[in-house]
């Protein structure tokens, strides 16, 4: 990377570039990017200690209950304004029990974005039926295009997912969705919070889940939710998060309805993570106005720099704020950028992933899935790939199924936004994207 001057060496209006010797903007490394751990004090223990203290971990009895999963359940779903909310023990397991309730099986297909994590393919794998890829827009959400397109004989419907932290264009991926008589599921696992107009995500859809683990906006360590306007759909999605029935409003098993008798997957979320959980919702509106307030504090000062493209935003006051997305023109200048900025100190400790270039993003990029890319089996069947009722299905995966991905993927680099950013780490990510940029040649 050479000066604006055209020279070789290089030097830019802030000095010599770390890179290449110079001093960095920052020498210790940014905060790691746990939003809910950040916040995690008294609160959380004091909860965690009255499950312990009361000899009773598990959701449905104990010597003295203190129905903590019963609780957040009821107040999830009363923040988000939604009937029914099912806390289960990870976010993977929410989308298995959110396509089972939705009966999802051979035969069918499922459209999934270009853009999400592995465990949303994995669901739709493990029950039978075949995802189709559909390709992502400028909010890297699923183009609603995309969508309408991939819709065939096959399809029984379409999970969005709210990627990143930012509600992406739901609403008319909804309207197609209901247009075209397929089901509608929401992936909010990683935008807990997040909002289109004032409606919470995960209330667009038929149903919708979120995901606890310790990288999301709230947590418990692990954990997550299903969620739906459906009292069939939940519960469908109860018996099959625990033995296999439903229950009534008293936790009582309802062997008598013969439309529920299903099969149990064990996917029960426990006490003590629910009291945790309790605390965080509280702690959730704090934890996303910091980090919402770091992002555009940061977005304003980098629109201000024409080398670089922001994020299509749908709802600016509905992000949540927990990823900086930057494209730029071409993916030779978004990997030297990305080299100088993490020279320049715009990194985390070894644990953290705080500043990459997408194509480096793990097993959220299609392509880096390796299962998927090579249609890898669980048995020696072929299943679900083999089965009689998939063999019309015609999917593929690698890299070039989704070219608008791919190429935004390329140019894009991706940065966490913590929830405990100081002024001085802002103006330092700030000050690296104009030292770095300065240095490029005009």
């Amino acid at each position: 990377m050479t000066s604006k001057a055209g020279s070789n060496a290089p030097e830019s209006r802030s000095g010599i570039l770390a890179i290449h010797g110079g001093t960095p903007v920052r020498s210790t490394p940014l905060p790691l990017e746990f939003p809910g751990v950040h916040h995690m004090d008294d609160e959380e223990i004091d909860a965690a200690v009255r499950v312990l203290r009361s000899r009773s971990p598990f959701r449905y009895y104990g010597i003295d209950l203190q129905r903590e999963v019963e609780s957040f359940e009821a107040e999830f779903a009363q923040y988000l304004g939604i009937d029914h909310c099912l806390a289960v023990n990870s976010g993977t397991g929410a989308l298995h029990l959110a396509l089972s309730a939705l009966g999802v099986g051979p035969g069918q297909e499922v459209i999934v974005p270009a853009y999400m994590w592995v465990s949303v393919v994995a669901a739709v794998v493990n029950l039978g039926a075949i995802p189709v890829l559909a390709d992502i827009d400028e909010t890297f959400g699923v183009d609603p295009e995309s969508v309408a397109a991939k819709i065939g004989p096959r399809t029984a419907g379409v999970i969005v997912v709210h990627m990143s932290g930012t509600p992406v264009n739901v609403q008319e991926v909804a309207k197609i969705a209901r247009e075209r008589g397929i089901f509608l599921l929401e992936d909010c696992a990683q935008c807990a919070g997040g909002s289109i107009g004032g409606q919470k995500v995960g209330t667009f859809g038929d149903m919708a889940i979120f995901s606890f683990q310790m990288n999301k906006n709230m947590t418990s360590g692990e954990g997550g939710a299903v969620v739906t306007r459906h009292e069939h759909l939940f519960h469908r999605a109860v018996a099959c998060h625990d033995t296999g029935y439903a229950r009534d409003a008293a936790g009582r098993a309802m062997f008598e309805r013969r439309d529920l008798c299903l099969w149990g997957r064990g996917y029960r979320l426990d006490e003590m993570r629910a009291a945790i959980l309790r605390v965080q919702l509280r702690k959730l509106p704090r934890i996303i106005e910091q980090m919402h307030g770091s992002k555009y504090r940061i977005r304003k000062a980098l629109e201000q720099l024409p080398e670089i493209r922001l994020r299509r935003i749908v709802d600016e006051a509905g992000d949540t704020g927990c990823f900086l997305l930057t494209t730029f023109a071409t993916a030779e200048m978004a990997r030297e950028l990305n080299q100088a900025l993490r020279a320049e100190g715009i990194i985390t400790s070894s644990q953290g992933v705080n500043n990459v270039v997408m194509t480096e993003w793990g097993l959220h990029i299609y392509y880096n899935i390796p299962s998927l890319v090579l249609k890898t089996s669980i048995d020696k069947n072929n299943f679900p790939w083999g089965l009689s009722e998939n063999r019309e299905c015609r999917a593929e995966y690698g890299k070039g199924t989704c070219p608008q991905a791919d190429s935004l993927f390329e140019r894009t680099i991706l940065i966490a936004i913590p929830s405990c950013l100081s002024p001085q780490d802002e103006d330092d990510i700030v000050g690296a994207f104009r030292k770095v940029l300065a240095a490029v040649p005009a």
